[in-house]
């Protein structure tokens, strides 16, 4: 780094006379600096000779003639006369010039020409400091012009990294204040403010008589949105329009899709869409115009309130830009407001396959009930958990009510309140328990004659639709072998029978004090349970899974080692719906089970060598979150010694009443038990003392009776995967348009060993410089059809002047690894014309 002192200026005339060959060496001191330290310096291995202005003739025959072979400091106190005036022109020419204001000395230093020494001149109140020195040479800026020179004192007040004009404007716009910025103060002590304003213009099209970070950001925006949005912009908005749409459209690009400053992204388009007052703006617009803008959270709240209305409506055939509902969601899910909008939009998905089933009719028959709720069914049920699950996350749900009622309306009142009745006159059909599997011979078909050691994991209240969730997401796992079949519970189905039902048994009882027995054994506790079972195999155990979830490796293995049946018993589903005060937590612990479970499976499979897991539950529960009105509830009057509850009542005798039935228990159990279990044929309750009626279980539905019972085999080792990839349709060879479409294909369906993957598309120069903007994709489609699997990508370029001989690329990113994919070549041959000197 160059520095202004005189030992180091005798260094560096030193190190000029070094070596046989005799050298001359002019150095014009225009201020006369150093007249008075040449008249005592002494050099190593040349003399000093002074020049005066008039003794150039005699200086050029001293040099020439009187002495040809001594090394010569000419030293001038004045400025290098023009040409015509130098009599010694001629002699530089084979001699060497030396420069030692501060200026020349980092002109040399850095390897600036000549011509653009005024640059560093003009600014050389930069480099008084050591530090802001320092890190103008750490840009390592090469081929030195006038613009990387000014874009490179800016980037170092802004202590960038990079020598790049795009980087100075992030920075200060993101690092500092709109108003009394202090870059902007720093750009003005050097002045370096009207070059900073002038390098707007060049790279952003953005002129002002009175320029401003406020009116740039604006222009920013405002050229970005008026891309995408389809629809004329407002008349006050148009004056901020720009230009060089590609440019900015590439900047802001690189600004959202940053994952260090997409907050600040957010941060200044809420500001923008503030002072524009967007939300009227594009309220007013064709929702048509917006789906295609990703500019400001306005646009996702005018399509959420759009979608709410035709949900509302019941509109589920509403087309936006060749998109259904759904397929909008999940577009708009995935732009760069889907951080905070995505559980919005999952949400209304939800709802969406809520209303297209509003005319629910149940099918005929336990049997068609049983396939039909196995194949779709089940759907309705788990988009009423999902709707939920999501609705719950929303900051405000004011706006959403409306269509929650709808949802509530159409689940209770039209699935429900059709399905349960129907359910209940099949069950009482003779062929209804030999339709499916029952659960009481969940051992015997699934566990008597395995000869691997097996994990059964019983999750508490677990209902089929939560089971097949976990099934969906273990399909995934590459080395994960899965199967998904259903059985019958018991009746009442609730905890102590349903656990009980799935153990090992040549009887099963319910005494006349309402206990619950295997073989003669009370089993309503982890030590009778665990009796029962190792009764039928030795080696076998019972465990919590909240004592086995977080063993150590060791710990684990002693669990597991010399066993060949492990009972795991689960409980976060029931445990949080079954209490007044959590009831409504219900459908975040089913997410939190199926993770659980999960989590319990892999860890299982790799620490404790482990490959065969089967996971069912003792039985299912009804949710619904309106609060139960006194039509809902029946009076469960009934004889003395009955166990009451609200979803079923077991007696003597049978309850005889307007929306109930009943069923001996003899014909759920299999013996000869004479007593009665009375239950709702609908979603209603008996009225029982307590709070807590929304989550219930014990009846007679599907929801409550049908229970997932899940097999999952675990491959051991490592199973090869790979990331889906995404290809060009057509290879594209030239681009001949600043804005330009490219069809691009998702090369194979998510699966089991295709994992969905995330990518950034954008095009590059050969010096590596992003020209376009940039695209982000998530490739996780499953569709078989590979037609289906074709997108659609639009391409934004930089308005610049291109040069067809150089070489330009489109390139993909994996955005986890942040590595390259590929790259096609590509030749920009467009006709721009356009003045990119940079006139100071």
């Amino acid at each position: 780094m160059a520095e202004l002192n005189l030992k180091q200026i005798i260094d560096r005339l030193n190190a000029e006379f070094t070596g046989e060959t005799r050298k001359l060496v002019f150095w014009y001191d225009d201020k006369a600096e150093f007249a008075e330290d040449m008249e005592t310096v002494e050099l190593q291995n040349a003399k000093i000779y002074h020049l005066q202005p008039d003794n150039q003739f005699y200086t050029k025959y001293f040099l020439e003639r009187v002495d040809k072979t001594t090394n010569y400091l000419i030293y001038a106190p004045f400025p290098k006369p023009d040409v015509r005036d130098n009599h010694l022109e001629d002699t530089m020419l084979y001699s060497r010039r030396f420069f030692a204001d501060r200026a020349s000395l980092l002109s040399v230093d850095l390897g600036i020409e000549e011509r653009y020494k005024p640059v560093i001149e003009k600014h050389i109140k930069f480099f008084a400091n050591k530090e802001r020195t320092q890190r103008f040479y750490d840009l390592e800026i090469e081929n030195f012009n006038e613009e990387n020179i000014l874009v490179g004192l800016l980037s170092a007040v802004c202590k960038a990294r990079t020598c790049s004009f795009e980087e100075v404007v992030r920075i200060v716009l993101t690092d500092g204040e709109l108003v009394d910025n202090a870059f902007l103060q720093e750009f003005e002590k050097y002045d370096l403010l009207s070059a900073f304003w002038q390098l707007c213009e060049q790279h952003f099209g953005y002129t002002d008589t009175k320029p401003s970070l406020e009116r740039l950001l604006v222009t920013l925006f405002v050229t970005y949105t008026g891309r995408y949005v389809q629809a004329e912009l407002p008349a006050a908005w148009k004056s901020f329009v720009s230009y060089k749409s590609g440019n900015i459209i590439a900047f802001l690009d690189s600004l959202m899709n940053s994952v260090l400053y997409r907050d600040k992204y957010d941060a200044l388009s809420a500001h923008v869409a503030k002072g524009l007052n967007v939300f009227s703006a594009f309220a007013g617009m064709r929702v048509d115009d917006l789906v295609e803008c990703d500019t400001f959270l306005a646009v996702d709240q005018v399509l959420v309130k759009w979608l709410i209305g035709r949900l509302v409506s019941e509109d589920i055939g509403a087309i936006v830009n060749g998109l259904t509902i759904p397929e909008l969601c999940e577009k708009r899910a995935k732009m760069h407001f889907g951080r905070k909008t995505g559980k919005t939009y999952q949400m209304l998905s939800s709802a969406y396959s809520m209303v297209k089933e509003a005319d629910y009719h149940a099918a005929d028959g336990l049997k068609p009930i049983i396939d039909r709720y196995l194949a779709a069914d089940y759907n309705m049920d788990q988009q009423y958990r999902k709707f939920y699950y999501y609705y719950d996350q929303q900051e405000s749900t004011e706006s959403f009510e409306p269509l929650r009622e709808l949802v509530e309306n159409i689940y209770t009142n039209e699935y429900l309140a059709c399905l349960l009745p129907a359910w209940n006159a099949g069950i009482q059909q003779d062929a209804a328990f030999s339709a499916i599997p029952l659960q009481r011979e969940f051992y015997n078909a699934n566990l008597r004659y395995t000869k691997e050691r097996t994990v059964v994991i019983i999750s508490d209240a677990m209902r089929y639709e939560v089971g097949q969730e976990l099934f969906a997401r273990m399909q995934d796992d590459p080395k994960c072998t899965t199967k998904l079949s259903v059985q019958l519970s018991v009746l009442p189905s609730y905890t102590r029978l349903g656990m009980a039902a799935l153990l090992p048994h040549k009887t099963l009882e319910m005494t006349d004090d309402f206990q619950v027995l295997v073989d003669g054994i009370l089993c309503d506790n982890l030590a009778g349970r665990q009796q029962v079972l190792q009764s039928y195999n030795p080696d076998s155990v019972c465990v919590q899974f909240d004592d086995i979830k977080n063993l150590k490796v060791a710990e684990l293995r002693d669990v597991l080692t010399k066993r060949q049946i492990i009972y795991v018993y689960h409980n976060q589903i029931d445990a949080r719906g079954d209490k007044a005060n959590t009831e409504d937590e219900v459908f975040n612990a089913c997410e939190e089970a199926v993770q659980e479970i999960m989590d319990l499976i892999h860890r299982i499979s790799v620490s404790g060598n482990t490959y065969h897991f089967i996971v069912t539950a003792d039985h299912g529960f009804i949710y619904k979150r309106d609060k139960l009105t006194e039509s809902d509830k029946i009076s469960g009057k009934s004889a003395e010694k009955a166990f009451v509850n609200r979803r079923f009542i077991v007696s003597k005798a049978a309850l005889e009443d307007d929306g109930i039935d009943h069923m001996s228990m003899g014909r759920v159990l299999g013996n000869e038990d004479s007593k009665v279990v009375s239950y709702p044929v609908s979603s209603n309750v008996f009225k029982v003392a307590g709070g807590g009626a929304n989550y219930v279980h014990g009846g007679s539905s599907p929801q409550e009776m049908l229970v997932p019972v899940l097999e999952f085999k675990m491959e051991r080792g490592h199973m090869e995967t790979k990331n889906a990839e995404i290809a060009l349709v057509s290879i594209v060879h030239k681009i001949t348009n600043l804005i330009t479409s490219m069809d691009f294909i998702q090369s194979d369906a998510v699966s089991d060993t295709v994992k969905a993957a995330k990518y950034r598309i954008f095009f590059l120069s050969e010096d590596n410089e992003k020209i376009s903007n940039e695209n982000s994709y998530v490739a996780d489609s499953r569709e078989e059809n590979a037609q289906k699997r074709i997108f659609r990508m639009r391409f934004t370029f930089k308005n610049k002047k291109y040069d067809k001989d150089k070489q330009y690329y489109l390139v993909v990113y994996d955005e986890e690894s942040g590595l390259e994919q590929w790259r096609q070549p590509v030749i920009m041959d467009i006709a721009f014309a356009d003045d990119f000197g940079f006139g100071f």
